[in-house]
């Protein structure tokens, strides 16, 4: 808006010169001058302006081209984190619930081997924890037991209390492969928990690191996006520039081109008039000579007829006659005294 008025203001200026000129009535032949050397000024303020806004241009194009690839690098560095995340994630619906089965599962293997604390109480539960280190022990007294029962020969009362004490030992190795059993099930259990609770914790830690990474990105996206708008818009702005001050140079240059058509037919016109002046002088000057020569050759043609007629009466009286007087009575009288 401020160029376009400035350029208003010029053409005002070229106008309002030209009429004060031509109202003052003094130095009506300087007028075109004075014009030309405002339009000259004002093509030069233009052509400056046009050179900046083209400038301008080239250094908001090479700015893009620059945001341009940085964006094609974050965003392919978007899609390759994008696709980590997605591959974390579908790792996670995988282990997660993996993780949750297990986490109950260790839950109800510990609730088990509480239950059976509960059951033979707790002194008991730990005794049978020591005893069953030695299960081995048990199971070859059990089987010497039941050997001695078969081979050796026993009173009634011996053998009332081996197979007491065989029943006790079976009792017992039963309950200890029980604990054993539960207690092996809950440490295969708590191992593949802690593992797959570590695996879980690591895939959530990356998921969330991910997750930083792409909202990071995103942000230097966003920022690089409206940078590469605003810089849209300003060139927008500048191409519009250069466009209005090409059409007024072209105006300018239609205003110059036709003050200088005009003075070049003005002085053509003055060298015609000029021309023209100098010829009728030439004609007036030859006229005027051919009338003095005339005049010239009229009294050479009177006189010498008068000198003639003398000639001829002194002829006539018989006088002797000079050689000039021969040539005026024999001659054809052109010649010039």
């Amino acid at each position: 808006m401020v160029r376009e008025q400035h350029s208003e203001s010029g053409s005002g200026a070229v106008a309002t010169t030209a009429a004060k000129d031509d109202s003052s009535g003094t130095n009506v032949q300087n007028s075109p001058d004075s014009n030309v050397k405002i339009l000259q000024e004002f093509k030069k303020s233009l052509v400056a302006e046009q050179k900046s806004a083209e400038q301008r241009i080239t250094e908001i194009n090479n700015k893009l081209d620059s945001i341009k690839k940085q964006i094609d690098e974050e965003r392919a560095q978007l899609d390759d984190l994008r696709a980590k995340l997605k591959q974390v994630n579908q790792e996670k619906d995988i282990e997660h619930p993996r993780f949750l089965e297990l986490k109950n599962s260790l839950i109800e293997a510990k609730n088990q081997m509480k239950t059976i604390d509960e059951k033979i109480g707790p002194a008991a539960a730990l005794k049978s924890r020591k005893e069953r280190y030695d299960m081995d022990n048990l199971t070859r007294t059990l089987e010497q037991i039941e050997r001695d029962l078969q081979i050796k020969k026993l009173s009634k009362e011996e053998e009332r209390k081996l197979v007491a004490k065989s029943k006790e030992i079976a009792t017992k190795l039963h309950a200890l492969k029980v604990i054993n059993k539960k207690e092996d099930r809950y440490r295969v259990i708590s191992s593949q928990y802690d593992g797959l609770k570590e695996k879980v914790r690591s895939l959530f830690k990356k998921k969330e690191e991910l997750g930083s990474k792409i909202g990071r990105l995103k942000e230097s996206l966003d920022e690089l996006l409206n940078s590469r708008e605003s810089l849209y818009e300003e060139r927008r702005k500048m191409i519009r520039i250069s466009r209005e001050s090409r059409a007024k140079l072209e105006m300018v240059e239609t205003q110059l081109n036709a003050i200088e058509f005009k003075k070049s037919r003005m002085q053509a016109a003055e060298h015609r008039q000029r021309r023209q002046k100098e010829s009728e002088e030439r004609r007036i000057a030859r006229h005027e000579a051919m009338q003095e020569k005339a005049k010239r050759d009229k009294e050479y043609q009177d006189r010498w007829n008068t000198l003639k007629e003398a000639a001829l009466k002194k002829m006539s009286s018989g006088e002797k006659l000079t050689f000039d007087e021969m040539k005026l009575i024999f001659g054809d009288g052109t010649g010039s005294d």
